[in-house]
């Protein structure tokens, strides 16, 4: 086997990651256009083209999964590019031309709320770098200094001479220059495109049906198939009996799959899946068959007092302070396993032969998606392609793993030239998630004889996802992602409150089902911590919730920005509606800067209504102010269902829930008003996507304790009694 074939999906990333330092260092390096032929539509440089007719084409690395990532750079590239955005089109390179081009187009990785924040400056840059050159070509033509030339809606024009062009008139003569060293960019407040309100590009053709999802390919000759693997984690295949099945309709192979797997591979996709159904399997369940929720979360309870724990953010002298406190507070909280539940299940097509394996998928993550694609294979990475579609959700479960095109490509090598597209189940998505990590914590306030916090001990107990996902990103068996939005500093999340003596801490404890990236990640449960018990902090003291916080904020001038501004948009000190109560939460995360408060009312049966939250965002830069109401919004879907309704449970080492009668989602009609307030204050670049989501659960369960003096601390609110105190 080549060293070529033995590709290592670490390796590989982490050489992508140098890589993608390098292009920032040396952003000329990539534009060279001369290493792409001349075609219909010149290259200007790797991310713009542009069509003899004007039709600008932007490409994207990221990709689209509903967030709006795709229009929101394609703004910032036409911004500096000064094109007519009636005429901006967009298309994905892949990841084997980012390979063969030496990365040119940097990370693909659609995660982190990073899609904007990490890439916004190098495809800046790339659109004014190709205006640059489109003046450029202009003015060699006229003999003029490309200085006196403007240029405005893709039209450029000498002014003393009265001449114009367009774009695509000197696109093929610009595309044989070379790229300029010195590129500046325009100041954002000069914005006209970028910064803009403007509609997504992707609407239209989900709106007419011309959009193909990875779930809707088809190819002449394709096969289905349908997977199955040992449901319970760390299990494997023992047997099944195929002659049972290879004589049903549609029926043309039945495969193992690895060790732990079994397909049916069909004409049609429920052909297969009806043959699964009815295939006799034995599983060897492991040594995790006996496991139960109950053994998970008593491990996480032992954690809490452990003597060992990871340290995350120290001053101080916390246990001291605490044990000799005038007044102590403590709680426990806790949330369980939760599911991405992606409305689009895992799938990918693949056609391999000897010679090329080719995967058309949804995936966050297309250059790890190649690096699976080639181990799978048995082929070179250069024999290896992916072709990215938009998701229809990612959430981080397709950016966590490729489990679903690892075995999509082990599936596909057993029919040797024809496509196959194999697609997971909703109940098999349900039990083989990688899911938002269990945890639960401790927390202590100490208040000194005068009233004032003087110490808090945060101990988290629980999953690690880094001790699953990447050991290697360990430090020294720490996994540093456990504390976002509890570290003292760093766009990843910064704890946002000064106190005195603070120890914030993490007892490991990683049970067998696997976690992963949730949207949101640890920021979520650590804001919901954090958050309620500082509310509860602030009502044992006896003092106002909003007050209590800035007093402890008065060192941190932008989280407490985004407060002060939910709570003068919500009125907060007067009188809410009768029967309506509020809460406050704020967070840092992601790069950004966020805050909510909620309004609810529960009834004496104990029935929760969310009438409103008020969110507000400080992300640096808007780059599409309608595109992040909607991420907002979006994004209090996503945390208020998991609050509601997430929990994920094991019984004797599997997944209980299997479908949405199990695993239910927020409803329309239980989704309160959302007002936003979009504050950007400039001077750094931040999430959108993620960092909301953190605020929507604790605004919420403060609001309930305002409404009925009871503490929830452990999630879903589905199996609290929320009945008055």
């Amino acid at each position: 086997m080549s060293i070529a074939t033995e590709l290592s999906r670490r390796n590989f990333l982490k050489t992508s990651a140098a890589a993608a330092g390098g292009l920032a260092l040396g952003f000329h390096v990539p534009f060279t256009p001369q290493a792409v032929a001349q075609t219909e539509t010149p290259e200007i440089n790797a991310w713009v083209m542009i069509k003899p007719d004007d039709t600008v084409v932007v490409r994207i690395a990221r990709v689209e999964m509903g967030q709006g990532t795709l229009t929101g750079l394609a703004q910032l590239v036409a911004e500096e590019l000064e094109c007519d955005w009636a005429k901006v089109t967009t298309e994905y390179p892949t990841p084997g031309q980012n390979v063969a081009r030496s990365r040119v187009w940097g990370n693909f990785q659609t995660a982190g709320s990073r899609g904007i924040r990490d890439s916004h400056e190098y495809v800046r840059k790339g659109g004014a770098a190709a205006r640059m050159m489109l003046v450029q070509a202009a003015a060699n033509e006229w003999h003029v200094e490309p200085s006196a030339c403007t240029v405005a809606k893709g039209v450029i024009t000498h002014a003393a001479s009265g001449r114009s062009t367009t774009f695509g008139k000197v696109a093929n003569a610009a595309s044989k220059l070379q790229t300029p060293n010195d590129i500046p960019l325009k100041d954002a407040k000069s914005w006209t495109i970028a910064g803009k309100p403007l509609k997504r590009l992707d609407t239209p053709d989900k709106i007419n049906g011309k959009l193909v999802y990875a779930i809707d390919v088809q190819f002449p000759g394709m096969l289905n198939a349908a997977l199955k693997n040992c449901p319970v984690f760390g299990g494997k295949i023992k047997s099944f009996d195929a002659a049972k099945v290879e004589q049903m309709p549609g029926v043309k192979k039945v495969v193992q799959v690895a060790d732990t797997g079994v397909a049916v591979i069909a004409d049609t996709w429920w052909r297969a899946k009806t043959a699964l159904d009815a295939l006799p399997i034995e599983w060897d369940n492991g040594p995790n068959g006996s496991v139960q929720s109950a053994d998970i979360a008593a491990a996480q309870k032992e954690g809490l007092t452990a003597t060992e724990a990871f340290l995350g953010n120290r001053n101080g002298d916390a246990r001291a302070e605490l044990a000799s406190a005038a007044r102590r507070v403590e709680a426990v909280y806790g949330v369980p396993h939760q599911h991405h539940v992606t409305m689009e299940p895992m799938n990918a097509t693949v056609r391999w032969t000897p010679d090329k394996c080719e995967v058309w998928t949804s995936t966050q993550n297309a250059e790890s998606a190649l690096a699976t694609a080639a181990q799978a294979s048995g082929l070179p990475t250069d024999k290896n392609e992916v072709f990215r579609h938009h998701l229809g959700g990612g959430f981080g479960r397709r950016s966590t793993s490729h489990d679903f095109v690892r075995y999509a490509v082990l599936i596909a090598r057993q029919m040797p030239g024809t496509p196959v597209k194999t697609i997971w189940s909703r109940e098999e998505d349900m039990t083989h998630g990688w899911y938002h990590p269990t945890t639960q914590c401790r927390m202590v306030g100490g208040f000194d004889a005068n009233g004032e916090l003087t110490a808090l001990h945060m101990r988290i107990s629980g999953q690690s996802i880094l001790a699953t996902v990447n050991p290697n990103a360990l430090q020294n068996g720490r996994d540093a992602a456990t504390f976002q939005g509890l570290n003292p500093q760093g766009p990843e999340g910064q704890f946002g409150y000064t106190i005195p003596n603070l120890l914030i801490d993490h007892a490991m404890r990683n049970p067998h089902v696997p976690p992963g990236f949730w949207r949101g990640v640890n920021n979520n449960q650590n804001a919901i911590y954090l958050e309620s018990f500082i509310d509860e902090l602030a009502h044992s003291a006896k003092q106002d919730p909003l007050e209590f916080r800035r007093k402890l904020m008065a060192n941190h001038p932008k989280h407490l920005a985004v407060l002060n501004a939910v709570a003068e948009k919500v009125g907060w000190g007067t009188p809410p509606a009768p029967g309506v109560f509020r809460g406050l939460a704020q967070h840092m995360g992601y790069g950004s800067y966020v805050a909510a408060c909620a309004e609810v009312s529960v009834s004496d049966a104990g029935v929760l209504k969310i009438h409103r939250i008020v969110g507000a965002t400080d992300c640096g830069h808007a780059v599409n102010p309608q595109q992040i109401e909607a991420q907002v919004e979006g994004s209090f879907v996503y945390g208020l269902t998991a609050m509601l309704y997430g929990d994920i449970t094991v019984k004797d080492g599997r997944v209980e829930q299997e479908n949405f009668d199990t695993y239910q989602m927020m409803r329309m009609d239980e989704m309160p008003v959302v007002e936003s307030i979009i504050i950007p204050s400039g001077g750094f670049w931040g999430g959108v996507g993620e960092p909301t989501i953190c605020v929507a659960a604790p605004a919420v369960l403060n609001a309930i304790f305002a409404a009925t003096g009871k503490r929830i601390r452990q999630m879903p609110l589905s199996k609290a009694d929320l009945r008055k105190a």
